[in-house]
């Protein structure tokens, strides 16, 4: 019965040694399954291997990627990010903590038309941090609330992990982006809570100061937005009211965004070049990355490991939530040295049977895994949100960077622990879902 798991820890063993040798995490999973195969199940097998990357590289499904990616990477060059922050900043001048908790909702509204986390920690970053500090505020509240922003691009949908994890495991990528929303609003209301606390624990006048603002500078940025607003609800909204598919949303997205940069002057083909080139840059990661974890999966079930450890876990006389909590727990670790995508392709393949056996729900167990990946990309020391940050703020240092976002850990943490609790929070619109 421990078999399943001493083929697991020589694989683990394996790619470590692989990592270390600075391979990236998709070569190396893609040399471990050519090799694996070939070692454990003969040379005959490999020919699966080219059918698998062919299959995937080829199917409809993988569209969604770089469309959605696409509509991202153009609205980053469009002056959206600044909108957002300008109209949260003009309509919550009166809280304390208000140009943080500005950021956040910034970050929330820039993620529902982006999917990305470093595109979103990037775009508004760069234009929050500045200004916080320019009107006085504390520079590590300033860092740490935009970082910890940055991390809802991972969750609140259209979402590039929540497209792998429903390809890996075959789940509606449609329903997983129905479940993002409410766990998304959520936990940006955490973040905003922790700021006001933190402001009201700072002896900072300026980050408590009540602002003066003109009703018609509210309802000026607030048509700056409409836009943006009506993108993101017509993209959503036509995979809730199931008119359109994943794709067709996506589709529908990116033309939106094309749309909008060119009405609105952003377009200039230099900047539009650089737009391409992310998008396949993106892309050709994205599934480079998938068809090496699929290389390593497709070995690893020859051997019957994920089948294997899935009946001996099953078959012990604990709790399934107690095996729920453990799983959580390597995938806080695993987050503090591999980036959010690579611990999808790894994880994910081992554990969704088990997980199955046990009787969860996959979404649910999707939008738990994400919240999971969510917090990997503030954590030290590779989380690439505080990287990211360094990068379009000057003068600042990546430690402190990382001091700035460890409070903010908390507040993502207490979210997954509601999912946890409170599965419906992320079942309740797939389960209303046309």
């Amino acid at each position: 019965m421990m078999e399943p798991f001493l083929y697991f820890i020589l694989f683990v063993i394996c790619l470590l040694v692989l990592l270390a040798t600075g391979l990236p995490v998709a070569v190396a999973m893609g040399v471990l399954g050519i090799f694996g195969t070939f070692i454990f199940v003969g040379p005959n097998a490999l020919t699966q291997l080219g059918v698998i990357a062919f299959n995937q590289s080829s199917s409809m499904a993988l569209l969604v990627v770089p469309l959605f990616v696409f509509m991202g990477e153009t609205l980053a060059i469009s002056a959206i990010g600044t909108n957002l922050f300008r109209t949260a900043q003009l309509w919550l001048g009166r809280l304390p903590g208000a140009l943080g908790i500005g950021t956040i909702l910034a970050s929330t509204g820039f993620s529902a038309v982006t999917g990305s986390s470093p595109v979103t920690a990037a775009t508004i970053g760069s234009i929050a941090v500045p200004e916080m500090v320019k009107n006085g505020y504390d520079r590590k509240l300033a860092l740490g609330a935009t970082a910890a922003g940055g991390t809802l691009g991972i969750l609140i949908p259209p979402s590039i992990p929540m497209i792998l994890y429903g390809i890996i495991t075959e789940t509606s990528i449609g329903a997983l982006f129905m479940a993002g929303i409410l766990p998304g609003l959520m936990i940006a209301l955490l973040l905003s809570i922790t700021v006001v606390i933190k402001t009201a624990l700072s002896s900072n006048r300026a980050e408590a100061a009540v602002v003066n603002i003109l009703w018609k500078d509210r309802i000026r940025s607030l048509i700056s937005v409409i836009p943006v607003l009506v993108l993101g609800i017509v993209v959503l909204g036509s995979i809730y009211m199931g008119v359109a598919t994943p794709t067709e949303s996506g589709a529908l997205g990116a033309a939106g965004a094309f749309l909008l940069i060119l009405l609105t002057g952003y377009f200039a083909f230099n900047t539009f070049k650089k737009v391409l080139e992310n998008t396949v840059k993106t892309t050709a990661m994205f599934l480079l990355l998938l068809i090496g974890g699929l290389f390593s999966s497709f070995f690893l079930n020859l051997l019957g490991i994920p089948q294997g450890m899935a009946n001996f876990i099953t078959s012990l006389n604990v709790s399934p939530w107690a095996i729920i909590i453990c799983i959580n727990i390597l995938l806080l670790i695993l987050g503090m040295f591999i980036d959010p995508m690579s611990i999808l392709v790894i994880i994910i393949p081992l554990f969704f049977p088990t997980v199955m056996n046990l009787g969860f729900d996959p979404v649910w167990f999707g939008i738990m895994v994400t919240i999971n990946i969510e917090i990997a990309a503030i954590t030290p020391p590779v989380g690439f949100n505080l990287f990211i940050l360094k990068s379009v703020v000057e003068d600042v240092t990546l430690s402190e960077v990382i001091r700035s976002s460890l409070i903010f850990i908390i507040p993502l943490v207490v979210g997954l622990i509601l999912i946890i609790l409170f599965p419906d929070i992320a079942l309740f619109l797939p389960s209303i879902m046309r």
